[in-house]
């Protein structure tokens, strides 16, 4: 596990390119100033929730009862199904998109748009697989934050530049690596299982 290896499963986790869609409903009756403000104000507190858990992780585990090869599996299969969802978009459209009254204020941009289980449960897991590494994950999630930020300050114009098309192609491309990495975490969590014999 390398820095750089954080780094990249943390920005297909976030999936910037993803959210655009839904952070361009959610702002749209804004204007672009405040839009901004409310991005950087969200993603803010998107990466104070995945700090916290990276931080705390292995002492939540301890508590829960739950063993590594748990968390491992259980993190597959999440991002197996997340990763889904990005290469086979649902066309039914979700309630998060409708265009609130009021300015969204964590739900559902921080979270789980950002903060998603699925990104909650890796950095637990990198948490308590190296956790005298913690500072290098943190550097991971920083780097991988300050891209996702930066992608969606620039939604309007990615989404002129680029178009629907090319947008749902990134996604679905980043959702085909993703399921990639969901399984090589399924599968290190099964060998775990059949080295120790119990699970839990």
């Amino acid at each position: 596990m390398t820095l750089i290896t954080v780094f990249l499963t943390l920005l297909l986790i976030l999936d910037p390119f993803g959210s655009i869609p839904l952070f361009l409903s959610q702002l749209k009756h804004l204007s672009p100033g405040r839009r901004r403000l409310i991005i950087i104000r969200e993603m803010l507190i998107a990466l104070v929730v995945l700090a916290l858990f990276l931080w705390v992780g292995q002492g939540m585990l301890a508590g829960l009862h739950l063993d590594q090869p748990a968390l491992q599996i259980s993190g597959g299969v999440i991002l197996f199904l997340i990763a889904l969802k990005m290469i086979f978009p649902s066309d039914t459209p979700s309630q998060a998109s409708e265009v609130p009254d009021r300015e969204p204020l964590i739900v559902p941009l921080a979270i789980p748009a950002v903060a998603g289980p699925s990104a909650m449960a890796y950095v637990i897991l990198i948490s308590t697989q190296y956790p005298e590494r913690r500072w290098e994950w943190l550097v991971g999630l920083g780097l991988a934050w300050v891209v996702s930020v930066a992608v969606l300050l620039l939604a309007d114009a990615l989404a002129k530049w680029l178009g629907d098309r090319v947008i749902t192609a990134i996604e679905r491309l980043m959702g085909m690596i993703l399921t990639t990495l969901a399984v090589q975490m399924l599968l290190d969590g099964l060998r775990l299982v059949l080295q120790t014999g119990s699970i839990g």
